[in-house]
């Protein structure tokens, strides 16, 4: 079992325009923007910056999205494993795991061909 390091960091915003600019200004390019206020951005070859927008009613937050060449790894791996590999809308599956120290860290794989 073994991850291929950060994919990407994921926020949620109240305020994607907001947000997307700001990053923009710290020299982040926007890659694409979706019709429901979220949009990737990357500044370099490394991590991409996803970020999402969520109702004033729900509270915002950042995760550390890790890269894995597929699922199968994972499977009986030991893990305290908080949520399991779905399909995402966005085409990859994703599953979140806690650390001993209950952080909660997102895995993600290629999706299912």
């Amino acid at each position: 079992m073994a991850t291929e390091g950060v994919e990407a960091v994921f926020l949620t915003t109240h305020n994607w325009g907001r947000a997307a600019r700001f990053f923009q200004q710290l020299g982040f390019r926007l890659e694409f923007e979706t019709d429901h206020n979220s949009g990737r951005l990357r500044n370099g070859a490394g991590a991409y910056l996803f970020i999402a927008e969520v109702p004033e009613t729900q509270p915002t937050d950042a995760q550390l999205v890790l890269a894995a060449p597929d699922e199968a790894a994972f499977q009986d791996a030991g893990l305290d494993v908080v949520t399991p590999f779905e399909d995402t809308h966005w085409g990859t599956r994703d599953m979140t795991v806690r650390d001993p120290d209950g952080r909660v860290w997102r895995i993600q794989a290629p999706g299912r061909k």
